[in-house]
This record gives structure tokens, C-alpha cells and sequence, in this order.
């Protein structure tokens, strides 16, 4: 572009007009300023790689040259960042908390402390503030874990629960109910 006029300041920052109405500043420390023609767009490149970018409508892009992560902030409050390897997290304005990993996982934080995470096979892990968690699997099948026991329900109606002291325990749908100790010794079955 053609510059329109130059200025030099004392402290070593150079400013050039360009006839398209754009600004360029230029920092002694290599940084350097382009305001669009707009007067709202605006990128600063700094001297270590990062690049800052507003946009007219006041979203702001900034890029860490060291990891290759973009930063965006929109007006709203979104906040998202996109990672190098894929990662891509959104915080949003309330709180809440959004990541898709490179696998495509997605894992989503509330602000209540629970999570719930969609495995790419469509799984579906949701994790409660006590800390105990439902797996809601593809097939039907469906786990709970608490402290004092796993269970897991079966699309037959079929429900096997093992306890903290390895004990397991069977409810079929027909009503039988088999109990085995912690070495897998049947102690009860209530064979129909």
C-alpha cells in the first residue's frame, strides 16, 4: 500500500498512514499496530510471535505464538480456546464449561460441580457431586458406581450389583436372585 504520511516519535514509534486510510504503528521492540480503515479492526503482532486481533464488533482473537493456541473472547462472554492439538474448550458466561477433545470426546462442567462427558461411540458418562457416576452405554446397557456398590442394568431387565466387599448379587427379569460371595461362591439362588 502507498503510505500517505510517516511519523517518527522520540521514544522510537514510527506511525504510517497508508492512503487506504489504514495506520500502522511500529514499536522499537519489534511489536508493530495496523487499525483498519475502519478504525475498529485492529491486529498487534508482538515481538514474541503472538498475534491480538479486534474485531469491529468487539470480539477479541488473541494467538500464543509458544503453544499455537487461539484465545476468543466474543462480546456475550463466550470465551474459546482452540488448541494445537485439536483440543477445543468454551467457557461460557455462566460458568459452564465445554470440551471437545481431539478424540471428539465432549466433556461438560457445571457450575453445580457435576460433569457429564458423550465418548465419540455415544456413551454418555455423567459424574454427580458425591462423585458417584452413570454410564448410559450404546447398547442398552446402563452402570451406576456409588461408594458402596457397582450396578449394572441390563436391556433384558437384567440388574447384577456388585458391593464394596465383593460381593455380587443377580436380579433376573423372571425373578431369580443369585448371590455370590466375595471368591464368586454361589451363598444363594432363588431358582425359578
Amino acid at each position: 500500500e502507498e503510505i500517505e504520511r510517516e511519523t517518527a516519535y522520540p521514544d522510537g514509534k514510527v506511525e504510517k498512514v497508508l492512503k487506504n486510510g489504514c495506520h500502522l504503528i511500529f514499536f522499537p521492540n519489534g511489536t508493530w499496530k495496523k487499525v483498519g480503515s475502519d478504525g475498529k479492526t485492529v491486529t498487534v503482532t508482538f515481538f514474541n510471535g503472538d498475534v491480538k486481533q479486534i474485531m469491529p464488533d468487539q470480539t477479541v482473537i488473541y494467538y500464543y505464538a509458544d503453544t499455537k493456541t487461539t484465545h476468543t473472547t466474543y462480546t456475550d462472554g463466550l470465551e474459546v480456546l482452540q488448541f494445537s492439538n485439536g483440543q477445543i474448550e468454551k467457557h461460557y458466561p455462566d460458568g459452564k464449561k465445554e470440551i471437545t477433545f481431539p478424540d471428539q470426546t465432549i466433556k461438560n462442567l457445571f457450575t453445580d460441580g457435576q460433569e457429564e462427558s458423550i465418548l465419540p461411540d455415544g456413551t454418555i458418562l455423567r459424574v454427580q457431586r458425591d462423585g458417584s457416576k452413570t454410564i448410559e452405554f450404546n447398547n442398552g446397557q446402563r452402570e451406576l458406581h456409588t461408594a458402596e456398590f457397582k450396578r449394572r442394568e441390563y436391556p433384558d431387565g437384567t440388574v447384577k450389583t456388585v458391593y464394596v466387599n465383593g460381593q455380587q448379587e443377580t436380579k433376573y427379569v423372571s425373578g431369580r436372585v443369585r448371590v455370590k460371595d466375595k471368591d464368586g461362591n454361589v451363598i444363594m439362588d432363588t431358582k425359578l
